[in-house]
């Protein structure tokens, strides 16, 4: 019983970020009652071994929309494979100024400068701990708006050492256009120095905790063919377990004349499509296997998801593409992509 369509004219009448919480509410209220089960559809469920981690299909939630990990049961009652938490920082932090998110329906996207608005890691694992979710859940680690960017790498120790217990997989977000230079630690020797202390991190917390939780690097779609080279030669010199591509992009030209087109943020859904394909496509031709990729950006199909996937992704996640197709596509694209199997 596909109810979105009913209900998305009602949501995009909203505010958007007022549209964002309604909507997460009703998820949360239709999981307590025990509707989450009559009204989604069912999802295939195709497992795959990614990174070491059982996943139960490849279709996976993006970060952003639960910053908090306040609607972890909700989210996971519409089968996703996996679940990805966050932004999160080290302290709460109220993010940019409203208004922050715009949608934009004739191009299927959405712009965002949010700014990493969320209420600290600390609340994230409380949420967390008290969560009945039993799937893959990655935490999303970033830095506070007002930590120096040359102390970067302090706040992702932080945020890696907190989230480790908990996490099946951490996601180190250095590629938000959101926080001012935050982009920078994606280039030359800052990203090489943050992925080793990072690196030599999680070589102690596995023997603390006596479990390995693998490291994922979420990247930019507005990169060089010579920066994802020089990315992936860092992924396979750290041993870094995955990477995601990819974020949001700072383009416009695919949106060059639409009235929001100059809105300060990261764009995503449908423009940034082909630009994050051609991201996992040569990252694929780079990385040989030896990190996984999981594909996000532009996926607002089940045919998008199979691109992503013969492009050279082992695994989905989805964002955008919820927001203007509902939970419908989270069974598509698990339909779609276990043909394959």
């Amino acid at each position: 019983m596909n109810l979105y369509p009913l209900l998305r004219p009602l949501l995009f009448s909203l505010d958007p970020e007022t549209a964002h919480h309604v909507t997460l509410n009703l998820l949360n209220a239709a999981e307590k009652i025990g509707l989450s089960k009559l009204i989604y559809p069912e999802v295939v469920e195709q497992p795959i071994k990614v990174m070491g981690l059982e996943f139960k299909n490849q279709v996976g939630l993006a970060a952003g929309l639960d910053k908090n990990g306040d609607y972890i049961d909700a989210l996971a009652a519409l089968g996703f494979g996996f679940i990805e938490i966050g932004t999160v920082t080290p302290r709460p932090q109220p993010g940019n100024p409203k208004p922050r998110l715009f949608r934009l329906p004739e191009y299927q996207a959405i712009i965002n400068r949010m700014g990493f608005n969320n209420l600290g890691v600390e609340h994230l694992l409380t949420q967390v701990k008290q969560s009945h979710y039993s799937g893959i859940l990655g935490i999303n680690i970033g830095k506070n708006f007002d930590t120096p960017i040359e102390q970067a790498s302090e706040d992702y120790l932080i945020g890696l050492r907190k989230a480790y217990p908990f996490a099946s997989y951490i996601t180190i977000n250095i590629s938000s256009p959101n926080t001012k230079n935050l982009r920078q630690l994606q280039q030359g020797d800052e990203i090489k120095t943050l992925l080793s202390l990072l690196k030599d991190e999680q070589v102690k917390l596995q023997q603390q905790h006596n479990k390995y939780v693998p490291l994922v690097l979420k990247i930019a779609p507005d990169l060089t063919s010579d920066e994802i080279s020089h990315i992936s030669a860092l992924l396979l010199e750290f041993e870094i377990d995955g990477v995601i591509a990819t974020n949001t992009t700072i383009a416009r030209d695919k949106i060059a004349d639409h009235p929001l087109a100059q809105e300060a943020g990261g764009l995503s859904g449908a423009p940034v499509k082909e630009a994050a394909t051609a991201v996992v496509r040569g990252l694929a031709a780079e990385l040989n296997g030896r990190c996984a990729i999981i594909a996000a950006g532009g996926i607002l199909t089940a045919a998008d998801a199979q691109e992503k996937i013969q492009a050279g992704a082992s695994l989905v996640q989805i964002y955008s593409g919820l927001i203007y197709q509902g939970p419908q596509l989270v069974a598509d694209i698990g339909r779609e992509l276990s043909k394959g199997h």
